[in-house]
């Protein structure tokens, strides 16, 4: 039986899987705040309680940074070390997976109605595969096979420097410069990313800010889903503030994406994981995000050969994690 989990700053999910089943199928599952616990520990030992079923493997895939056999989470002050879980378990083998890798691994497991494909291009089979996911922030990963299988391998591609296109983004990078002695994709290209783009289109005086939209936003605990539910209600209820906020992110987006596909030579195919791609679809759909992919000047027509989707999958994470786990 195979313990397996996706450790998130605000939830974390668990679940047990058996090889009979596949990674499809739990046999248990259920998901606990992770802000109402010390550590995982605690988590895992109330599961395990609950379920009573007996696991002789484990993987965790967490939101932050894997180094060695130890992880830490991004907004927790958790450490997660391999050894400890490994003495509360009481098994050998425990796996820490990057929750990207996670993502990356559940890429060759998904099936046609866990996409939505915004290019066809013509993909070479076994080639390498980009992932890039906008959430909260901004993950990439790829993959490369190995002659057998793909195999995942974890980025931290997020926090590179945020490069510019055109004479709007060279603004958004100066007013960027004002707030932070760093600017990365990961600060224009997320969760956190939207806030900063709305600010700075709202300040530019770029477009004016509705009062009601202002309101809003002013008793938010988070604003991000604000912004993108106004942008996404802008036939209901016009707001050009927010169109404009994503469609700056979606250009962003498309324009690193385009980035990763190079640097990688991704010729199996590009895919959009997080949340907030799922969310937006209709706007990937619009020219402008496959434009900005594409917008690589002779390198265009090598980049229209690569497939593009976006990852449907709620739980893609998790199941990445159950398809490494029982693969081991």
């Amino acid at each position: 039986m195979l313990l397996a989990g996706d450790i998130g700053g605000t939830k974390t999910q668990l679940a047990i899987f058996s090889r009979e089943r596949g990674p499809r199928q739990p046999l248990a599952d259920a998901v606990f705040p992770s802000a109402g616990y010390d550590n995982l520990e605690a988590i895992v030992q109330e599961f395990l309680a609950q379920v009573n079923v007996p696991v002789d493997r484990a993987v965790f895939g967490v939101a932050g940074p894997v180094v060695g056999s130890q992880a830490t989470i991004t907004n927790l002050p958790w450490v997660i070390r391999v050894s400890r879980l490994q003495e509360v378990l009481g098994i050998e083998r425990v796996d820490l997976l990057n929750d990207l890798q996670a993502i990356a691994y559940a890429v060759p497991f998904l099936q046609p109605e866990d996409v939505h494909t915004l290019n066809d291009g013509d993909p070479v089979p076994n080639g390498p595969i980009a992932v890039i996911a906008p959430g909260t922030g901004l993950g990439e990963a790829y993959l490369t096979w190995d002659g057998r299988r793909y195999r995942a391998h974890a980025s931290e591609g997020g926090h590179a420097d945020f490069g510019p296109t055109n004479a709007l983004e060279i603004g958004l990078l100066r007013y960027m410069l004002q707030r932070y002695d760093h600017v990365s994709y990961e600060k224009v290209c997320s969760g956190m990313g939207i806030g900063n783009l709305y600010d700075y289109l709202r300040d530019s005086g770029y477009a004016p800010e509705p009062p009601w939209l202002a309101e809003r936003l002013r008793t938010a605990k988070d604003r991000t889903p604000v912004i993108v539910q106004a942008g996404l209600d802008h036939e209901q209820q016009p707001c050009e503030l927010a169109v404009a906020t994503l469609s700056l992110f979606v250009s962003i987006l498309g324009a690193e994406a385009g980035n990763l596909a190079l640097k990688l030579m991704s010729t199996a195919g590009v895919y959009l994981g997080g949340g907030i791609p799922r969310r937006i679809l209709p706007w990937l759909e619009h020219k402008q995000f496959m434009q900005s992919f594409l917008n690589k000047g002779r390198f265009s027509t090598v980049l229209i050969r690569f497939p593009v989707h976006v990852i449907l999958h709620p739980n893609a994470a998790l199941l990445g994690v159950a398809c490494f786990g029982l693969e081991l």
